[in-house]
Order: structure tokens, then C-alpha cells, then sequence
């Protein structure tokens, strides 16, 4: 089984080439425009996807050295997204299985994102033996600029949300830090590099703690916000000055609060298989105190590697084998949703 997957939920064009769980090829064709306007322009997006899909879809194809006639289907996000971005990606994958006479299969971005986890490469000479894989069930910490959740994971289609935000994601709230900061889109990585020669515990935020295992990320905007004001008032160069511990300590703050969660999460259902997923998953901050809080309580901990962290086709490929498998197929009435549900 050879499948084409195509990712356009945002601004990351990409198209993925998997055969059985093993990924053949992964492009990805990034929108710098979005740079010069401080996040990610929705028209501006979609007209993006329209230049780069057909060139990204024809270099997957060829990266995998497969032909479009030895393909068993076409699998693509049918949401959550920008219902601009998400059209050009559904139209293209369903135009592409008509001509070619191929089964279509829809794919929930956030269920991808939790089982970017089991790909695979390719066995060639010199490869890596097979990576491990979580075993069901297991909790997955799903952090991204859209999205923050904590998801219960008892087969690779049966995932519940048992926790998320009630109002801005995690990735949000580094972006905005970062732009209170004077730092350029996308300003997450950038806090994460400055806060790797910083002091994590140079300044305290305020930690909002939820009812359950619910998130909330807009208290500590405002209170970074108000730090800011209050200091640059007494120092116009207090950002300059200190810029390396303040991302440090934000840093610090918002990842508490994800590992807050997750351990309650752990205790509650007495799951000790924990894996992290989504966009700030590549947090060098993340990574390092969920391994360490891992040790701590004896988890098996399950870190993505940073190709498959970001938006990318591979994890819709994943996804779309386990669909595959199951006989889940969608016919070509399909339609975007912007505001899909896990």
C-alpha cells in the first residue's frame, strides 16, 4: 500500500510518499511572506498553497521514486485550519484521486499530529533499527500555535480530549511574549534560543491553574505584558539588557504549567506511557524537563523527532495508513472543516 498525503492547514505546503508505515518522502515548502505582517495572513496563505502544491506534490513523488499510477490512495487534513489554506489542499487531494480513480481519505490534523509518532523510515543500509513506539493506551501532550491539549490515546483512531484550553494555546502565547519582546515572526523558537543562555528562575509569572485538566494561557500574556510596561518605565534598555533571562523565565512559566497538567493527567489514570506532539514539541525547554520530570516519576517518555513536530505530510500519511487499514474512506462530496473536533 503506497499513499500520497497532502498537509495545507495553515502555512506549510506539504506532501508526504508512504508505503506501509514507512515514509518515502516528506517536502515541505514554507511561507516566508507571513514574516513582514507579524503571523500568518490567511488570503496570503491560501494563495501560497495554490503556487507551491502542485511543485511539492511532484517533488514527493519523485523524492520516493514512485510513479502517480503505483499509488493506493490520497490522503489529506480535512481540518482543523484556515478554511482557505484547507480548500486548496482538499481540492487538489480530491481532483487528484478522481483523475487517478483512487480511494480518498480524510484526516484530523490534531490526530496526526499524536500519531507522527509511529513513522517509520525506510530500511535502507545503515539505517536505524526500528524506533519504539508508545503502546496503548497512552497520554499525548498536543502543543501548538492553534492548539493545546492533553489527549488520551487508546487506539490509533480512539483518542479522547481530556483536557485543553479554554482560551489562547500555549504556542500563542510564546508567539505574543515574543512579540512583546520586539522578536520577529515566529517568535516561539526565538524565545527558545535566548532562553537557552538564560536564568529560568531570574523573574516569577503568574501560573493559572484550571479546574481539572483544563489550560488557560491568557492570564500570563497579560501579565508578561504588564512586566514589561513596568520595567521598561524605569529602563528603556531593560529588554535589551535582560532579554536572554526573560525569555528563560516565560519559558520556564508556560512549560510548568503544560507539566502541571500531564502529571495530574498521569495520576489520575494511572498511564505512565507520555509522549509530547505539535509544533512546540520542538521546545528545547519542553523536551529537557519532560525527560527529566520522566525520570523522576518513572514514565516512558516518547519525544518526536523535530521533522515531525511542525505541520508536515508525513504525520497525515501516518494517519491515513491507520485509516487505510480500517477501511475508512470519504467520497468526493468531502469538505473542509475549519473547526474540526478530535
Amino acid at each position: 500500500m503506497i499513499l500520497l498525503a497532502i498537509e495545507s492547514s495553515c502555512d506549510e505546503t506539504s506532501a508526504s510518499v508512504m508505503a506501509h508505515g514507512r515514509v518515502l518522502s516528506n517536502v515541505i515548502a514554507t511561507q516566508l511572506i507571513h514574516g513582514q505582517y507579524g503571523g500568518v495572513v490567511p488570503e496570503l496563505a491560501s494563495r501560497a498553497h495554490q503556487q507551491h502544491i502542485v511543485v511539492v506534490v511532484a517533488e514527493a513523488l519523485t523524492q520516493a521514486g514512485v510513479a502517480k499510477t503505483e499509488l493506493s490512495a490520497i490522503a489529506f487534513t480535512r481540518g482543523p485550519g484556515l478554511l482557505g489554506s484547507l480548500l486548496v489542499g482538499a481540492s487538489f487531494a480530491k481532483a487528484f484521486a478522481l483523475g487517478l480513480g483512487l480511494p480518498l481519505i480524510e484526516v484530523n490534523h490534531m490526530q496526526a499530529h499524536v500519531l507522527a509518532h509511529f513513522i517509520q523510515e525506510p530500511n535502507v543500509p545503515g539505517n536505524v533499527p526500528e524506533k519504539a513506539v508508545p503502546e496503548f493506551p497512552f497520554l499525548c501532550l498536543t502543543v501548538s500555535g492553534g492548539h493545546t491539549q492533553l489527549v488520551r490515546v487508546d487506539t490509533p483512531l480512539n483518542m479522547t480530549v481530556i483536557g485543553q484550553t479554554q482560551d489562547d494555546a500555549v504556542g500563542e502565547a510564546f508567539d505574543k511574549s515574543a512579540k512583546l519582546l520586539g522578536l520577529p515572526y515566529p517568535g516561539g523558537p526565538l524565545i527558545d534560543r535566548h532562553a537557552q543562555r538564560g536564568n529560568p528562575l531570574a523573574y516569577a509569572f503568574p501560573q493559572t491553574d484550571m479546574p481539572g485538566l483544563d489550560f488557560s494561557f491568557s492570564g500570563i500574556k497579560t501579565a508578561i505584558r504588564y512586566f514589561l510596561r513596568d520595567h521598561t518605565r524605569q529602563n528603556p534598555a531593560f529588554v535589551a539588557d535582560h532579554l536572554d533571562d526573560i525569555c528563560a523565565s516565560i519559558q520556564h512559566a508556560l512549560v510548568q504549567m503544560l507539566l502541571t497538567k500531564l502529571l495530574k493527567a498521569t495520576r489520575e489514570t494511572g498511564i505512565r506511557q507520555v509522549a509530547i506532539a505539535g509544533g512546540v514539541s520542538a521546545n528545547s525547554g519542553l523536551r529537557t524537563s519532560l525527560l527529566t520530570l520522566g525520570k523522576e516519576q518513572g514514565w516512558q517518555v516518547f519525544i518526536p523527532p523535530f521533522a515531525y513536530c511542525t505541520d508536515n505530510a508525513a504525520m497525515i500519511a501516518m494517519a491515513g495508513t491507520f485509516l487505510y487499514e480500517q477501511g475508512h474512506f470519504t467520497g468526493q462530496d468531502v469538505s473542509p472543516l475549519p473547526r474540526m473536533a478530535l
